[in-house]
C-alpha cells in the first residue's frame, strides 16, 4: 500500500532523539545521483548530486543544475540499491527537477512535504545528503534568514529561498532540507563562498518548499512547468 511507505512526522520530544529517529526515517528516502556524461565513445562519471523521493511512483527531487545535460544518471539507495533513472522534467528558473527509477526499494517511501507558515529564523533545521561523495551524510543548524533571493539558472532569481548555516557542500544539491518533524521545508542548492572556496563557510541557501509544491507536479505530469513573466 502506498500510504504505509509515507515516512510520517514525529512528534519532537527531546532533540537528540528527535535528530536519530528523524535519520532512521528520512535517510532512506535519500538518495545519491550520479551523472554520466559522454565523451567521445565513452560513457563516464561526470558528477554527483543528491535528491530524495517524492512519490511512490519512482519520481525523485533534486535540482535541475545536478541533472541537466546528463547522458546517463544512476541513482543510488542508503542500502546501496542502484538504480537507473531517466528524467522527467526540469525546471532552469527554479533549478528543480525529477528524475525516475522503475521502481523503488522495499520498504522505502516519499518524505512529506512542509510548509512555509510554520518556518521561522532561529529553527533547527537538518540537511541530509551526499556531500563530496560521503552517503547519508546529516547536518544540523538553523534557519538564519527567510525571504533571500538567489540566481535561477536562466536571467531569473528564486525568490523566497531560505538561509541555513547547516554545513551544505559540493554533492549535498537536490537533498532536502528538514524540520525537526521530517518534513521537507526546502531543496538544498547553493552555497556562498565569496570566490575563494568550493566549501561550506557557513551560509547555505535552499529552495523552498512552496515553490517545489508549485513546480514539481507539472513536472511530473508533463516535463515542463510554465511560470507567467512580463517583458
Amino acid at each position: 500500500e502506498i500510504i504505509e511507505n509515507i515516512v510520517k512526522p514525529a512528534i519532537v520530544l527531546d532533540e537528540n532523539e528527535a535528530l536519530v529517529d528523524l535519520y532512521a526515517r528520512a535517510n532512506p528516502s535519500v538518495v545519491n545521483i550520479t551523472v554520466f556524461s559522454q565523451v567521445d565513445d565513452l560513457v563516464l562519471p561526470a558528477s554527483q548530486g543528491s535528491g530524495f523521493v517524492y512519490d511512490s511512483n519512482g519520481n525523485i527531487i533534486t535540482n535541475a543544475h545536478v541533472v541537466h545535460g546528463a547522458s546517463e544518471l544512476d541513482v543510488t539507495f542508503s542500502d546501496g540499491t542502484a538504480r537507473a533513472a531517466q528524467i522527467v522534467g526540469e525546471d532552469l528558473n527554479s533549478d528543480l527537477a525529477v528524475v525516475r527509477v522503475e521502481a523503488l526499494p522495499a520498504g522505502v517511501g516519499p518524505i512529506p512535504l512542509g510548509d512555509m507558515e510554520s518556518l521561522a529564523v532561529g529553527q533547527t533545521v537538518i540537511a541530509i545528503g551526499n556531500p563530496f561523495g560521503l552517503e547519508g551524510t546529516l547536518t544540523r543548524g538553523v534557519i538564519s534568514a527567510l525571504g533571500r533571493t538567489i540566481p535561477a539558472l536562466t536571467v531569473f532569481t528564486i525568490p523566497q529561498s531560505i538561509q541555513t548555516d547547516a554545513a551544505i557542500n559540493p554533492g549535498n544539491s537536490g537533498g532536502p532540507l528538514l524540520n525537526l518533524q521530517g518534513e521537507v521545508i526546502g531543496v538544498n542548492a547553493q552555497i556562498e563562498t565569496d570566490g575563494t572556496s568550493r566549501s561550506n563557510l557557513g551560509v547555505g541557501f535552499a529552495i523552498p518548499v512552496n515553490i517545489v509544491k508549485h513546480v514539481v507536479p507539472d513536472l511530473v505530469q508533463s516535463g515542463e512547468h510554465e511560470w507567467p513573466w512580463l517583458g
